[in-house]
């Protein structure tokens, strides 16, 4: 190696390496430092997690054991009980309920062209059948029976009888037809 320098003036790059050298330096504590950082928080991190996790796991034990308790307690005679009765409740509810549109439309289709409708009143009877009381003006008692064989062979309606009859000062017969409506047993017969 030589030592010796040729330029007139002798440099030594000696503070431009020593300053690049305390750069690296710096770089290095720094890096260091942020590692050492991370690797605290995550440690703590995870310690906090593993804790949840065991108490995670000895809480479903705990869960699974009641639950297989309970299951050993639970009386099958009873649970078909109460699944009965939710049936007869369900069939209540739909026993009870109807639909005015699909009454409306089977009146559209069995109504005689000479049978207008001025009232319908549904009301539920002792045994919890829905019946309808409907009042109708017509020209003659013929339009009258011919609704009431109409009505009947729907499946939805029963027992359909004209329980009043008069004309009026018009010359139309106004008529009240009850009978038992059943939009259910029109469903189930097809």
């Amino acid at each position: 190696m030589i030592r010796t320098n040729l330029s007139t003036r002798p440099f030594y790059n000696e503070r431009a390496v020593q300053l690049w050298l305390l750069v690296l330096v710096v770089l290095v504590v720094g890096a260091t430092a942020f590692n050492a950082i991370r690797v605290i928080r995550y440690s703590q991190t995870d310690t906090e997690l593993a804790t949840r996790a065991s108490r995670d796991e000895t809480s479903a034990s705990q869960m699974r054991a009641e639950a297989v308790q309970l299951r050993g307690s639970v009386d099958l005679k009873q649970i078909e009980h109460a699944s009965l009765e939710a049936r007869q409740a369900n069939q209540l509810i739909d026993r009870r309920t109807f639909s005015w549109t699909d009454l409306f439309n089977q009146f559209e289709s069995t109504f005689p062209d000479d049978v207008r409708i001025t009232s319908v009143r549904p009301h539920a009877d002792s045994k919890g059948q829905m019946v309808l009381t409907i009042q109708v003006a017509a020209r003659s008692v013929d339009d009258v029976e011919e609704l009431i064989r109409n009505l009947e062979a729907t499946g939805s309606f029963s027992n359909v009888l004209s329980v009043e009859e008069h004309f009026n000062e018009d010359g139309m017969l106004n008529a009240t037809v009850e009978g038992n409506y059943a939009p259910a047993a029109a469903k189930k017969a097809p």
